[in-house]
């Protein structure tokens, strides 16, 4: 892997949308303000446990469900993801700006658009299962693609007890019957646990509140489309 998390061979030679056709790939979307090892560490367990090829981490140009104070430079979050992602099947991009999406569903969609024979996983942690009824069609994002949960300490009685949950429940599958389908269709739903990480991003800025300081775009790219990512540029 490069230190941009890109597979050897799959740097600029590979186009938007052109190539990596049948891969497994898991969609991990978040804020990553900032990007730190739980992250890592929970995508590279879902890889596992999926047996997927890759891992791409959608930093969110902003999340509408969160306020805009505290939330770091897109530049500074991509720069601390890539440095997380190092060494990793793992792609950080900013994709959505690119795309000019705002809401989940919309980039999920423009994703099977543009790569339509790659099979796409969307991962998420329990307590966005939690509130995912408060996602813009959130019932059409699980009829884009298959959804794995990953259990968080603290949230997994809320998302249990969600209403995303009493409508998804039906379409529970394991990891194994995903892994060994040779077709995935949509909806379905795996849920994943393993020894939980208690960090997290809110900690970390509080013990840290300039932390976004020592990460720079100078020489940013993105992981998937290679274009650069350049702070007077967003």
């Amino acid at each position: 892997m490069t230190a941009a998390g890109v597979p050897p061979g799959g740097g600029r030679s590979e186009r938007f949308g052109v190539t990596g056709q049948g891969l497994r790939t898991g969609l991990l979307g978040g804020s990553f303000n900032p990007a730190h090892r739980a992250h890592r560490r929970i995508t590279q367990f879902a890889m596992a446990a999926l047996g997927l090829d890759e891992t791409w981490w959608l930093v969110s140009p902003g999340n509408p469900l969160k306020p805009a104070a505290g939330m770091a430079p897109l530049p500074s979050r991509l720069a601390a993801a890539r440095m997380q992602a190092r060494r990793a099947r793992i792609r950080v991009t900013a994709m959505e700006r690119e795309l000019g999406t705002r809401y989940t569903v919309d980039t999920l969609r423009m994703l099977r658009r543009r790569w339509p024979r790659r099979r796409f996983v969307w991962l998420m942690g329990a307590d966005n299962l939690a509130q995912f009824s408060r996602w813009r069609d959130w019932r059409g994002i699980a009829r884009i693609m298959p959804i794995a949960v990953i259990a968080r300490p603290g949230y997994d009685a809320a998302a249990f007890a969600s209403p995303a949950m009493a409508w998804l429940r039906r379409f529970r599958t394991t990891a194994a019957g995903l892994r060994n389908r040779k077709e995935w269709s949509a909806p379905a739903l795996v849920l994943l646990r393993f020894d939980p990480d208690p960090r997290s991003a809110t900690a970390i800025r509080q013990a840290d509140p300039h932390w976004a300081s020592r990460f720079s775009a100078a020489g940013l790219r993105d992981g998937v489309t290679h274009h650069s990512i350049a702070a007077d540029s967003l």
